[in-house]
Order: structure tokens, then sequence, then C-alpha cells
């Protein structure tokens, strides 16, 4: 492999690791190592599988169609791949993801440097401060994303070095939830990064295109390539986080928030400067996540709206809109998200599955029957935690795993195929 080509391999990979390795997402997996203890090794398997996992999966998929987002979510339907689309935009936007950098701010820097204040007044600053970035977005942003995520990723390597050599505790035998398998695998959701990969992918394939690759073979082969590099490196992240999550179970008392474990752990290890350098790197962090995001989120529906939503009202409406959901709080977001996740994960995923094989199938009536098998599925699980009547979904083959929404893909994935044919032959007849 040439040289220089081995170099493009790294950038896109740090790149793409990047993406991924948003400053919220370190919140996720020392809680899941807390909550399975003594299993946190089957936690964290289910955790990667469901984020990185399904996300360079999520990624490929994107690249055999040349990274067009829109021609990928057509398989279901022109007007549903369109809600479709931009759901996962206001999921990784405005709706969740921003939100969630606000609140992580507040809670992992204003209150260990200024005490317990009000968030109404730290988050509003934050988010006007996204706002005024993000209608004149500055390269001062980039620099700072590209100095902020090896700063951040050297600081949590030298934390988990830290951790295993001097460990807060010890890890007790009994955990704290019912299935590690489905907490690990909530979590993987709750990062949102399967969801994003499949605009990551459009990303990906403009970067290798603009770097003067022109065959599709060659393009594929460094996206692949850069993709595994960046999962490795969240591979070493993620697993120490989780690990170190799982040494603080015997010293919890009492419950912590997402936030609050992180920074027991970080206080516990490197104390009072520890924690407050960690969190000015994660806020400046979040500054740069929230700009892209919102940036991204704004000239999506500028142009879905053909102009008619202007640029800068978006911004400003979606950064309104963050400030007031951050002041609920982390973890309460990632309530609030998880019902909505459960919904649109299933669907995405099983086009994601489909879109491999959409060219030999005759039909794409297979691929939304399909897809509205496992979102009508996740709806009724939805519903049945509502106390309706829909007990049949924990009979279901794989339910206890998270992944009861798989056969009845499978089987109106078989009702379209059936009514494709049928179709078919009419027309033929015709």
């Amino acid at each position: 492999m040439k040289q220089s080509r081995m170099l493009d391999i790294l950038v896109i990979g740090l790149a793409l690791f990047s993406m991924f390795f948003g400053a919220g997402n370190i919140i996720f997996p020392p809680y899941l190592g807390m909550e399975s203890a003594s299993q946190w090794i089957l936690g964290f398997s289910s955790y990667y599988l469901a984020d990185i996992g399904l996300a360079v999966v999520a990624i490929f998929a994107v690249l055999k169609y040349k990274g067009d987002v829109n021609y990928f979510m057509s398989f279901v339907g022109n007007i549903p791949g369109k809600i479709m689309l931009s759901a996962i935009i206001l999921c990784i936007g405005p709706l969740i993801a921003v939100p969630r950098t606000g609140a992580t701010t507040y809670e992992m820097f204003v209150v260990p440097v200024f005490g317990n204040v009000s968030p109404v007044v730290p988050v509003f600053l934050f988010f006007a401060a996204i706002a005024l970035l993000s209608i004149r977005p500055s390269s001062v942003v980039d620099i700072l994303g590209k100095f902020l995520t090896p700063a951040l990723f050297f600081g949590l390597i030298f934390l988990i070095i830290k951790g295993i050599l001097t460990p807060v505790g010890t890890i007790v035998d009994t955990f704290k939830v019912e299935s590690v398998v489905q907490q690990g695998i909530s979590a993987g959701y709750q990062t949102m990064d399967s969801l994003a990969a499949v605009v990551f992918g459009m990303i990906i394939v403009n970067t290798v295109k603009n770097k003067g690759y022109t065959q599709e073979q060659e393009q594929y082969k460094i996206a692949m390539y850069a993709s595994c590099l960046a999962a490795a490196g969240l591979l070493l992240v993620y697993g120490g986080l989780t690990y170190l999550g799982a040494t603080a179970t015997s010293n919890m008392q009492g419950r912590l928030l997402r936030t609050e474990l992180i920074l027991y752990i970080t206080r516990e290890l490197l104390g009072k400067f520890g924690v407050i350098l960690l969190g000015v790197v994660v806020t400046l962090a979040c500054i740069t996540t929230a700009v892209a995001l919102i940036t991204a989120s704004a000239e999506y529906f500028c142009n879905l709206s053909k102009g008619k939503l202007r640029y800068s009202f978006l911004v400003i409406f979606f950064c309104a809109f963050s400030a007031l959901f951050a002041t609920l709080g982390t973890d309460t977001i990632v309530s609030i998200a998880a019902p909505i996740l459960g919904l649109l994960y299933p669907g995405m995923l099983v086009l994601i599955a489909c879109s491999f094989v959409a060219k030999r199938l005759k039909s794409n009536l297979i691929i939304r029957f399909a897809v509205f098998g496992a979102i009508l599925t996740s709806l009724c699980e939805f519903l049945y935690t509502k106390r309706f009547p829909f007990s049949f979904v924990t009979k279901l083959p794989l339910a206890g795993s998270g992944f009861g929404w798989i056969v009845p893909s499978i089987v109106f994935g078989c009702i379209g195929a059936i009514l494709s044919f049928l179709s078919n032959k009419k027309t033929a007849g015709r």
C-alpha cells in the first residue's frame, strides 16, 4: 500500500473517529459498566455491536450506493424515505443530540466548577454561542475540533490506564439490571451512531473523492479501512470506560446520574484538577459538536423546504428549542429519547440490511413491508409498556434480547414479496 494512501486512510479514519466520538458519548460506557458489574464484558460487547458494529455496517451500506443518502432512503418510498431521513436528522440534531451537549456541559463543567447553580442561564448562554457560531460558521470551530478530539482521546486513555493501575474500587458479582445484553443494546441505541452513520457515509465518500480517488472499488476499500481504524479506536476507549464503571460498583451506595459517575471516577483517579480539565475539554468539544449538528440540520431542512424556511431562522429556532430541552438534564433527555430511538432504530436496521440485497430483489415493496413490520412491532412494544393489551410482543422470538421485531419484519417482507409477485403476474396478464 502506498504511503500516501496509508496517510489518507489514517486521516479519514481519524475524521470518522471524531464524528462518532461525541463528547456526550463518554457518559454511556461507564454507566453501563456500573450496571453490568461482573458481566461488564458481556454488556460492553452488546453495546459495541449495537453502536459501532451497526454504524460501520450502515456506512458500508451507504458506500454501496456511492454515498447517495437520498437514493438509499428511497428504497422505502419517496415520501416515507424523506420522513425517515428527517427523523434521523432531528434525532442527531435538535431533538436529542444537541440538547444533550448543553446538558452535558452544564453537568460536567458548570456544576463541578461553579457549584449546583440553576441550569437556565448557563444553558442559554451556551446555545447563544452555538447560534452565533452556526449562523456564521467560524474556522476557529474547525481548529478546535481538530485539536480537541485528540486531546479528549489521549486524556481518556490516560484516565483508563490510571484506572487499570489503581482502580477506584472492586467489581462486585451482582449486576443492577435484569438483562445486561438488552441494557447494552439500549445504550448503543442511545449514542445514535448507527443513525448518524447514514449521513457520515455520504461525507466519507465525498472526502475520498476529493482526495483524487476515482475508481469505485478503490473508494470503497479506503473507506472500509478508515472505518475499521475508527472502530478500533472506539473499541479501545469505550471498552476502557466500561471497565472503569465496573470498578466503581463497590463504592456506589445510591443512584448516580451518568455524568456524575464519570466525574466521580475522574475525581478519584486524577483529583479536582482532573475534573476541571475534563470539564473544559468536554465543553469545548460539545461546542464543536453542537455547531456541526445545528449547521447540518438547518441546511437539510432549508434545502428540503426549497428555501422557504430560511437557514438563519432554523438555526435560531433549533438553538432555542435545544436550550429549553437541555435544562431537563442529561438523564431526562436519555429517558425521553429511549422510546423515540426504539421506534426508529429497528426500521433503519432493516433498511440497512435490505440495502445490501436490494438490487437482487425484484421489487422495493419487499423492503417497504419489512421496514413497516419492524416499526409496527416496535410501536406495539412501546404501547405495551404503557399498559396497552399487546402482551404478544413478549412472546416473540428474541424479544428478551431486544430483537423481537426481527421475525415480524421477515413475515411482513414475505407479504410484500407475495403482493409484488401477484402485481407482476397481473401486469403480465394484461
